[in-house]
This record gives structure tokens, C-alpha cells and sequence, in this order.
């Protein structure tokens, strides 16, 4: 894959047995497997997991982001605990604009150990260490847990959109926050793991 300046951080170490990994078309079907576990639960949140899932769509899904990671418009990677994914972490790029973009979600038998805060937090100061001047995060409003793991990482909630969101036949409220290079937290006062 061609060099962009987001290659040389995956895999990236968290500590304690966790790592990032770049997503690859070999891991698909861990990958798929995992989505198949958390469907329920995604399907409450996200637009992407209302349709029928299947390995042929992962694939694809993968194909796609790794063709806009070569682009560098985004780094898709896998939250991997000894050697298999526990959740997923991206930051969606726009380099035109200097703005990221972080999303994430994690296996229901491992939320609440602060391990997505951990791995959003690799990811935005990533960002903001390549020169992003601003990094969004956008949850569903009634999405308290996608929301929390923003306000620990210091993000501003900067407004609410309303009914931007749509999931299944529903509309949800969009909360957005923001953070600015300037005001990324320094190493004493980033999140604890």
C-alpha cells in the first residue's frame, strides 16, 4: 500500500494485552463474526448494520475502506486483544479540510474497561500529531455510552442535530462534539486506561 502519513502508526500497542491493527481482507471473517455477535446492539445505533450482514458484504465493506485508507481518507483498524478482534476504531479523514473524524464500538462482553476510550484516544492523537486541526465524534444522542467515552476524551459538545441520524424506521438526534488541535489534552492529563 502506498505510504500516507498514517501508515507507520498500525499496529499500534495499547498496553495490557491490546493493540490497533489496520483491518485486512485475511481477517474478514473475525471481523464478520464479531459484527454477527454485537448485531443487536449495533442495529439500536447504526445505519450500516440495519441491512442483512454476510461474509461477501464484509469483504466488501473492507475492500472499501482499505482502498480510502491508500487514499489517505481514513485508518480502519481492528481493537485486538491476543490476536483477536474485540471492536473497531476508525478516523476518517478529510485532508483537504484538516478534520477527522472518530467512530467506534466494541464487543459487549468487554465495555465498561475503558478500553474504546483507550483506543479513540491512540487514534486522536494520531491525528492531531499528523496535523489535523480539529477531530468530530458524532453519537446518536441517547447513545450515553458512545457519548461518555467523547466527554472523557475532553471533547466539547458543540450542538445536537435534530433527527440527523436516520436507524431503521427511526430518526435518532445527532450529538455532535468537537476537539481542537489546541486543545488536545497533554500526556498528565489524558484519559487513564
Amino acid at each position: 500500500m502506498p505510504h500516507h502519513p498514517y501508515a507507520d502508526i498500525l499496529p499500534l500497542d495499547l498496553g495490557d494485552g491490546l493493540h490497533l491493527e489496520l483491518r485486512t481482507r485475511a481477517g474478514a471473517p473475525e471481523a464478520h463474526e464479531l459484527t454477527m455477535r454485537n448485531l443487536d446492539r449495533l442495529r439500536e445505533w447504526e445505519p450500516w448494520a440495519q441491512p442483512a450482514q454476510s461474509l461477501t458484504a464484509t469483504r466488501t465493506f473492507t475492500d472499501f475502506v482499505l482502498a480510502l485508507y491508500e487514499q489517505g481518507k481514513t485508518v480502519p483498524a481492528l481493537i485486538v486483544r491476543d490476536g483477536h478482534p474485540i471492536g473497531s476504531v476508525s478516523l476518517k479523514l478529510d485532508p483537504g479540510t484538516a478534520i477527522g473524524e472518530l467512530g467506534y464500538w466494541i464487543d459487549g462482553a468487554h465495555e465498561g474497561r475503558g478500553i474504546v476510550t483507550r483506543a479513540a484516544a491512540a487514534l486522536r492523537d494520531a491525528g492531531f500529531a499528523r496535523g489535523l486541526a480539529r477531530i468530530e465524534i458524532r453519537a446518536a444522542a441517547g447513545n450515553t455510552r458512545s457519548r461518555a467515552v467523547a466527554e472523557r476524551l475532553g471533547f466539547r459538545l458543540e450542538g445536537v442535530l435534530r433527527e440527523a441520524l436516520p436507524v431503521g424506521d427511526r430518526r435518532h438526534d445527532l450529538a455532535v462534539y468537537g476537539q481542537l488541535a489546541a486543545e488536545r489534552p497533554t500526556p498528565s492529563e489524558r484519559a487513564p486506561g
